[in-house]
């Protein structure tokens, strides 16, 4: 969402600048993503100043080209050569100097001293489609006499410098989805943090129906998609290009003006979020608005010329014989103001969000008017909105408001009433804020506090903030006015994991928090929500077991996740775009799978969902330093830190049956199980999956099932015993085995070859090449021995390594080098 600095001002006086602003709006949540200083002229007129033609004669070489000195302030005068066939003595014009960068034609140039002719020029004398300041090139701008000669033209010609913020707003904000509503929040913060400020609309006290001779009375035949809607209609306007103050205004943020009509409802809609939409009242047929659905399959043709079939839960805006705009989403191709049109029949209504989503779903259409309508508007500001766009019109296409305000309204909403606890809302915040600091930000975000009873306080929430329905919300709303950086992190300390019959899942997920943050891990939040596509010809994913939504935002956003990884990777994909190229990151999250094949009366029980921890890790591992030599991330480390988790949570990695990670998403790695649980698979996420992101390096992945780890700690024991008094034995093996072989298979056979004395296996090298025979491959692994009532005798040690020798000839047909 764009909004601009200069409009934004208009509600609310503050003397902040627009950095300031930025960093306010992304504290109290409305995130800027971007802050950009836009111009009403390309380059702002830099370098160009007022210039008075002290001489001007016809180039001795050139009919066409005039010789002029000008005067522009300076100590001399400027030698200029014109081609302009108006140019003369006396006027005053506008000059670029040397260094001056012009955009002509979307091209940059820059005015540099030259000869023209065998004549010196050392300027430009400037018509106004050079400067970016319309279209003629007939000749050179003259202004009038009193042209202060020397100030620069960006002074004189009162040229705007504006600011746009790129807001990433959430769907649940939807009451900061226009300029005053930015506003209203800001006024918010400032209020608290500062002194008393209050977000002010503008006044139309001064609407008034001139005559009532356009009558169109409104008829709303579902009440349920449509809880209000009003009308009023203005005769005699004239259709026309809007003036240039609300061109600037709609331009400011990114639209392109149509005409004054349409630019006016356009204007409202981002000034205070009611989407509003004018009707040529010439083609109401049977002059009456009827708000209805029409019969499935009934066809409309748009007003971007497409034709399409309705559906029967279409809500439409019709005539008394067909259908002329989609309710809350698309105008008709034949109803809209045209050039043509005199009678204006003006629309303020409150559309059923779910009735909007559906349709404009449906039939893939998606405006300004509908993302708001989907989201929820405010009921009780159509009225405002319908008076303040009736008096602009009148404004800027004349005309008189020639009926009554039509308001149909069935169920007037007046403020949500939520009850509000002191003492529950403090525990949630963590912190002791005074009841006074919680009152003020209150009245600042306008939450009434209708009654007190001690602690329990009922609060009226008004209309505008569909998000804010229950106690949780309110604390909220507090807690960003009041700033999430002033609730200060206690400090705490962690001691050894301790297991309980029934362990704390929060405990557990801070512990595994703290171990990967405290070894520079950063935590993300994924949505959810996700692109189905991803799931596409995947064996491990299938796309039939995702949860699909009914009526999703957008098709990138079609699914519930199955796994963490596709969140991360966009993570990834973001991070590196922005040259944040060394990333280890994480995430806790409940991924859901949909399963046909269960054959159940009752529907929930095709749906599952499972809590995972999800850990990447891409880049570089060790930076380039004068000590050491950079270093990649690599399967090893993210080995490392799943091993580190499990061994925290109390299992023994040797005790682990171990096997391949699924080829479809990893390029190679391992899938850890434990009692027949499925505990981990990690290990080089597929190219072929890296290539939908466009991530050309490599990315490392983990994801832990949460819920048996849980489990099987609630059957853990925690058991403690002396440390052995008996020393440990190493014995090593050169083993030449096949290249299909596994250093897992080794592993497992030591470990069921020899139970009780064998306490670790290592693979301590590898080697493939010279000397050794194609297809094979020699392994070098150590043996630690040990056992915990004697000192192990030579006879013991070399009777325990000729049992592993046996297993390994006869099970793997290794042979001992």
């Amino acid at each position: 969402m764009k909004i601009s600095h200069s409009w934004l001002t208009q509600y609310l006086n503050v003397s902040k600048t627009p950095d300031e602003i930025s960093k306010i709006l992304t504290s109290i949540g409305l995130e800027v993503e971007s802050l950009e200083a836009k111009e009403t002229v390309k380059g702002g007129l830099a370098g160009v100043v007022v210039g008075e033609v002290l001489t001007c004669e016809k180039h001795p070489d050139a009919d066409k080209l005039s010789l002029t000195t000008v005067n522009v302030g300076a100590e001399q005068p400027l030698s200029i050569v014109c081609g302009a066939p108006n140019v003369a003595k006396g006027q005053k014009v506008l000059v670029a100097t040397v260094g001056t960068k012009l955009y002509f034609n979307d091209q940059e140039i820059v005015i540099k001293k030259a000869k023209l002719r065998g004549q010196l020029s050392e300027g430009m004398i400037c018509a106004e489609d050079e400067l970016g300041l319309g279209d003629s090139h007939d000749g050179i701008m003259v202004l009038p006499a009193d042209a202060p000669v020397g100030m620069p033209a960006a002074d004189y010609l009162r040229i705007e410098k504006d600011y746009q913020y790129e807001i990433g707003l959430t769907p649940n904000r939807i009451d900061a989805a226009s300029h005053y509503g930015v506003a209203r929040d800001l006024a918010a913060f400032l209020t608290y943090h500062e002194s008393p400020v209050k977000a002010n609309l503008p006044d139309v006290s001064s609407f008034k129906v001139d005559n009532n001779t356009l009558p169109i009375p409104v008829e709303v035949l579902n009440p349920e998609a449509c809880p209000r809607y009003c009308g009023i209609t203005i005769n005699g306007v004239k259709v026309a290009p809007s003036p240039e103050w609300l061109q600037k205004r709609l331009r400011s943020i990114g639209l392109n003006p149509i005409n004054n009509v349409v630019d006016v409802t356009n204007f409202v809609l981002h000034e205070v979020g009611q989407p509003l939409h004018a009707f040529d009242a010439d083609a109401i047929k049977g002059n009456k608005v009827i708000v209805r659905t029409m019969p499935e399959g009934t066809p409309f043709v748009t007003l971007d010329g497409v034709e399409r079939k309705l559906s029967a839960d279409d809500l439409m805006i019709c005539n008394e014989s067909e259908p002329m705009c989609i309710a809350g989403v698309f105008g008709g191709l034949h109803s809209g103001v045209t050039e043509k049109t005199t009678k204006v029949f003006l629309e303020s209504a409150c559309f059923n969000p779910v009735y909007v989503r559906k349709t404009g779903r449906r039939h893939d259409l998606h405006t300004d008017a509908s993302f708001r309508f989907e989201r929820g508007t405010d009921p009780n500001i159509t009225i405002w909105a319908l008076k303040r766009a009736a008096l602009l019109i009148k404004e800027v296409a004349g005309g008189t408001i020639s009926s009554e305000i039509v308001d149909v309204n069935s169920s007037p909403v007046n403020h949500f009433e939520v009850d509000f606890n002191i003492h529950s809302a403090l525990s949630l915040i963590g912190k002791q804020i005074p009841e006074v600091d919680i009152e003020r930000i209150l009245e600042g975000l306008e939450i009434r506090v209708l009654k007190k009873n001690g602690q329990q306080w009922l609060l009226g929430v008004p209309t505008y903030r569909v998000d804010v329905r229950r106690e949780a919300d309110v604390v909220e709303d507090i807690l960003r006015i009041y700033g999430y950086n002033n609730v200060e992190i206690g400090a705490k300390v962690n001691g050894t994991l301790s297991y309980t019959k029934k362990p704390d899942s929060l405990q557990m997920q801070n512990i595994v928090s703290d171990y990967l943050s405290s070894n520079g891990f950063a935590e993300i939040m994924c949505n959810s929500l996700t692109k189905g596509g991803y799931y596409e010809g995947l064996a491990t994913f299938p796309g039939v077991n995702s949860v699909k939504i009914l009526n999703p935002l957008s098709n990138e956003l079609n699914v519930l996740r199955q796994t963490l990884l596709f969140g991360g990777l966009e993570s990834i994909q973001r991070n590196i775009n922005f040259r944040n190229l060394n990333l280890k990151l994480y995430e806790f999250g409940n991924c859901y799978v949909f399963k046909p094949e269960v054959k159940s009366q009752k529907p929930l029980d095709k749906y599952s969902e499972h809590f995972s921890i999800g850990i990447w890790l891409t880049g570089e591992n060790l930076k380039e330093h004068w000590m050491t030599k950079p270093e990649k991330q690599n399967f090893y480390h993210l080995k490392g830190y799943v091993h580190s988790i499990l061994s925290r949570f109390g299992f023994s990695i040797d005790r682990i049956d171990v096997s391949e990670a699924p080829c479809d998403i990893y390029a190679y790695g391992l899938t850890y199980k434990a009692q027949g649980k499925h505990l981990v698979t990690y290990g080089m996420v597929s190219p072929e999956i890296l290539r939908q992101f466009d991530i050309k390096t490599d990315v490392f992945f983990a994801e832990i099932m949460w819920l048996p780890l849980m489990d099987m700690i609630a059957e853990s024991k925690i058991q403690y015993q002396e440390l052995p008094k008996f020393p440990e034995v190493r014995r090593d093996l050169a083993l030449l085995i096949d290249s299909s072989v596994k250093y897992e298979q080794i592993r497992k056979l030591a470990f069921e070859t020899e139970r009780k004395l064998l306490k670790s296996v290592n693979l301590f090298d590898v080697y493939q090449g010279k000397n050794i025979p194609e297809g094979k491959k020699s392994y070098a692994i150590s043996y630690i021995l040990q056992d915990e009532s004697k000192t192990l005798t030579d006879e013991q040690i070399d009777k325990t390594m000729k049992r592993l020798i046996d297993v390994y000839v006869r099970e793997l047909g290794a042979q001992i080098r």
